[in-house]
């Protein structure tokens, strides 16, 4: 009855078949016993003498170590197939001719050298069939890498949070290494030290905020030594440093930042195997660069943000300052655009990128004024008609030095028509209605409400209630009536403490330069 042994693959039966039927047409039988001797198949002509259990004995012999070879008087031969170390089979040959050496294969020592032969073949050809399901899985390996790698690229934008990005690291990482838990830890400024603080993770992470400083120590230590990564376990003998309890496998790799540590990804107990490997350390490196190149490209890309910002206020600054009465005008007018339009957005569709726009155009609405003299600016006296048209043309002046800044496109409209008016009476070209753009309509308000509230040269402020109350007489001729009314709905008297305490708002940005540099990212992404 014909078995087959789990040591033997089916293409290895198949090649000791074909052997076994070529050798037949020589009067040659073929018995394979596992090392044991028990018998796994009988290729022999059923005509054949004997039992295989006749032949056990000699197939024992031969699987169990010591020589690879066995024979008899009777004219059996048996030779052992190894799989690397360990015995996968014994193959005996039974010289059917009886001896006669005009009928078979001229007796039991050419028997075994045919046998010896073959048996360096099957041998040869499982060691080329591990070799070639190694570079299988190394090669599936590799691929996976490179998927993980490149779907990390994919998402690698200097707009997305590091938080986000970091989350969907680990994520990656735990689709091809089964752990228990795992981390990134990042380093942060907290009151007044840098400590590593959880930012992403996964699963069950042993390592809590108290263990990691323990972690970043050790990781150094292993990193002095030339290691490439920090793997402990309990697996071969004790841990090398002190963990948690719940912990039993541990790998760390340290994110670089110029040249110092700014971060940890660690996993703990991994799942399937015994220990975490020299893959899983080439793994976390490979994603612990990525992660680290990303933090530095947002860093970079936040130094960039905060230059543009800053150069954009030291630009209305210097024209504000013109007037000694219209300083903080630009940034107040960005404030109060960006606080119509986040109103506007609970009953329209207003995306928050077109908040940010609004912002800046309210920063940079009047920097056409810096091609109008002080003289004319600052005038106490009743302007000349020439000395009005002049102060009209500040919003062509702006819109024509912002329009050769492609990243600007969507801000020129606001600079160009904000003094447009509904009934089209406004400057510079006479619009109407829906003819002017939405954000040039809340920059115009804005720029209304905030020239009523401060002192200018020629008067006094207008009380919050006076102001409201000219807006009011002005919907549906200056102002547009929707943009109005959602304005006057608003609760006006807290965004007026807000603007008096330096637009502190402790529900949104820390400061009002760090919204800037989020607006910012709008442009420059």
């Amino acid at each position: 009855m014909t078995q087959t042994v789990q040591t033997l693959s089916e293409p290895e039966l198949d090649r000791m078949r074909d052997f076994a039927g070529r050798l037949a047409d020589r009067d040659v039988g073929v018995v394979v016993f596992d090392p044991v001797g028990q018998c796994v198949v009988d290729l022999r002509p059923a005509t054949a003498p004997g039992q295989p259990e006749q032949f056990a004995d000699l197939a024992r012999r031969a699987g169990a170590g010591g020589a690879s070879e066995a024979m008899d008087d009777s004219g059996l031969v048996a030779g052992r197939l190894m799989h690397g170390t360990e015995p996968a089979a014994v193959i005996v040959l039974q010289d059917l001719a009886g001896g006669d050496p005009t009928a078979g294969l001229h007796g039991a020592a050419l028997l075994a050298d045919l046998l010896a032969m073959f048996l360096d073949h099957l041998a040869g050809t499982h060691r080329a069939a591990q070799q070639i399901e190694k570079i299988s899985s190394e090669l599936a390996l590799a691929y996976e890498e490179l998927m993980l790698v490149y779907n990390m690229s994919t998402h690698m934008k200097v707009t997305q949070s590091s938080a986000n990005y970091l989350q969907l690291a680990v994520d990656q990482v735990t689709q091809l290494v089964d752990v228990e838990g795992i981390a990134i830890f990042l380093e942060k400024r907290i009151d007044g030290m840098d400590r590593f603080v959880l930012t992403a993770g996964a699963g069950l992470v042993a390592i809590d905020q108290f263990t990691v400083d323990q972690l970043q120590q050790a990781l150094q230590t292993e990193l002095a030594r030339g290691a490439e990564a920090l793997l402990d376990s309990d697996v071969d003998g004790p841990f090398k440093y002190p963990w948690p309890r719940q912990v039993h496998s541990l790998i760390a790799v340290p994110l670089q930042g110029n040249g110092r540590m700014i971060g940890i990804l660690v996993a703990t107990n991994v799942v399937g195997k015994p220990d975490f490997d020299s893959v899983d350390v080439k793994l976390f490196n490979c994603v612990a660069n990525q992660c680290a190149v990303f933090i530095e490209n947002g860093r970079l890309f936040g130094d960039l943000k905060e230059l543009f910002i800053g150069s954009l206020k030291a630009l209305t600054n210097s024209i504000d300052a013109k007037d000694r009465y219209t300083r903080g005008h630009s940034e107040r007018v960005a404030f109060i655009s960006r606080w119509i339009a986040e109103r506007l957005a609970e009953v329209r569709p207003v995306s928050e990128d077109q908040i940010h726009r609004i912002y800046l155009a309210g920063l940079l609405h009047d920097i056409g004024k810096i091609g109008v003299g002080e003289a004319v600016l600052c005038k106490k006296g009743a302007l000349t008609e020439d000395e009005r048209n002049r102060i009209k043309a500040h919003p062509r002046i702006g819109a024509s030095i912002l329009s050769d800044i492609k990243q600007m496109k969507d801000i020129v409209p606001g600079v160009l028509y904000h003094h447009e008016r509904v009934d089209g009476k406004g400057y510079p070209e006479g619009l109407k209605g829906d003819q002017i753009p939405l954000i040039s309509k809340i920059i115009g308000l804005a720029d209304a409400f905030d020239a009523m509230t401060s002192r200018r040269v020629y008067r006094d402020a207008m009380s919050i209630r006076r102001a409201l109350a000219e807006i009011e007489k002005g919907l549906g001729t200056q102002f547009d009536e929707e943009v109005g009314r959602v304005f006057l709905a608003s609760d006006v008297q807290k965004l007026w403490d807000i603007i008096q305490d330096g637009f502190i708002e402790s529900w949104d940005y820390s400061n009002f330069g760090e919204y800037g540099a989020v607006a910012v990212g709008t442009l420059i992404r």
